[in-house]
């Protein structure tokens, strides 16, 4: 991780804006994901980290997320990505069991959008 996407999760926790536990939980995920090989830095991964943050957040203080039918366009970028729809739903599955907050399929979506990206860019040369 570079050290702008660390000042991007050490802002969010310094603020208040997200709870030690959530900087934590993402902390390990993006650890996992370029542990993998995966390019996490703040370019790279900048969205995704402050998404799934915000996102989390969002349903720990049981402020609503609003949930919308994914459209055909999402649905067919995510049938070419299986792989990063499958680690989204596993991430969503660690979140629920460490924090209690069970992502919509809406924001697993989007998470997973954000996974074939990250997944994209470790392939490009």
């Amino acid at each position: 991780m570079d050290e702008q996407l660390a000042l991007r999760i050490r802002l969010f926790r310094e603020s208040g804006q997200v709870r030690p536990d959530v900087a934590d939980f993402v902390t390990a995920e993006l650890t996992a994901l370029e542990a993998e090989g995966r390019p996490v830095t703040d370019d790279t991964a900048g969205m995704l980290t402050s998404h799934l943050m915000m996102a989390l957040t969002r349903l720990l203080t049981d402020e609503p997320i609003e949930e919308f039918l994914t459209d055909e366009q999402v649905r067919a970028e995510l049938a070419a990505h299986p792989g990063a729809v499958a680690r989204a739903r596993e991430i969503a599955e660690r979140a629920a069991g460490a924090l209690g907050a069970r992502l919509p399929d809406s924001e697993v979506n989007f998470l997973a959008l954000h996974l074939a990206v990250l997944a994209q860019q470790t392939s490009t040369p």
